[in-house]
């Protein structure tokens, strides 16, 4: 009777077996005095700033909810809603046409995001807010003919006017990219599947390609309503009554400048930190979708081509 044992060998280059079940991480003594000086450094920081008599912390407290600094604020976050809406629908239309294989469509195109990309928010809002120097009146009227109807530039240009059209076009363009990106980003499979299906190309646009392209398009959207809330700071520069320009009028009569900025900061702040949690969530939730729906899911062209012949 014979006994057959089986012999492990060591692994390549003679090292023993490690035993997985009592191993452990090594204690890493660099990454602990790493983390222990920044520790340091950002609390004596905050110990210097909040100690600091300069800052006029007191100041702060005081007008914080002030009035003036509330109206201002409701008149940033009123610029952002509908600059971001008129941006994004704008951006929408402007991207289909820039993937449009009509050349004067998507010439066009190309030309309103090469302007409005390639010149500063700043300088588009001070010529939006002095249309008026460039033309005393707009008209309606017929080509090379009379006019049929007028108005003062002033009375139409107004400051909220000249914002919002300034903001949600410059808008526009940025949001244009990002939604032929997440446009392209989505398998062209899909619509030809929806048109062997006999639905038409808009058809299959709304249906099919926009509805996956959102997974490319919402977080970067996220990051353009962020920087939308601090793009509205220069509107005060056409006198209008935003945040900034609100702490400023408190203190062009207090003369409290630092305080006053640190009020308008610390709103910002407070605003672009709640945007970063839910674009956070809008992000994890795209993610799980996809991660779900990547490998089992029908294809959303038969899916939608199926649904509409029911």
């Amino acid at each position: 009777m014979s006994t057959n044992t089986t012999t492990n060998a060591p692994p390549s280059g003679g090292a023993e077996f490690r035993d997985v079940v009592t191993a452990h991480t090594p204690f890493r003594t660099g990454r602990l005095v790493l983390w222990a000086v920044i520790a340091i450094v950002v609390i004596d920081f905050v110990w210097i700033v909040a100690n600091n008599e300069n800052f006029g912390w007191p100041v702060v407290a005081q007008y914080f909810f002030d009035p003036t600094v509330i109206s201002g604020l409701y008149v940033s976050l009123g610029l952002t809603v509908i600059a971001m809406i008129l941006g994004v629908a704008l951006g929408l239309i402007i991207a289909i046409m820039r993937m449009s294989k009509d050349r004067l469509a998507s010439g066009f195109a190309s030309l309103f995001i090469w302007f409005f990309r390639g010149t500063p928010l700043l300088v588009q809002l001070i010529f939006w807010y002095n249309m008026s120097t460039l033309f005393p009146q707009l008209s309606i009227a017929i080509p090379f003919g009379p006019s049929l109807i007028s108005w003062d530039t002033n009375a139409v240009i107004t400051p909220m006017t000249a914002a919002i059209v300034g903001l949600a076009l410059n808008e526009a363009a940025y949001m244009a990219e990002i939604i032929r990106g997440g446009l392209l980003s989505v398998d062209r499979g899909q619509a030809e599947t929806a048109e062997a299906f006999g639905m038409t190309k808009g058809r299959a646009l709304w249906r099919i390609i926009i509805p996956q392209a959102m997974r490319s398009i919402v977080p970067p959207t996220g990051n353009q309503l962020i920087s939308m809330i601090k793009a509205t700071s220069l509107v005060s520069v056409i006198a209008m009554a935003d945040l900034l320009y609100s702490v400023q009028s408190i203190y062009n009569r207090t003369f409290e400048i630092i305080p006053m900025l640190l009020v308008a900061v610390i709103w910002y702040l407070l605003i672009t930190s709640v945007l970063n949690i839910g674009q956070s969530y809008i992000e994890a939730y795209y993610g799980r979708s996809e991660r779900r729906n990547g490998a089992t899911a029908k294809p959303a062209a038969v899916a939608a081509a199926e649904e509409a012949s029911h």
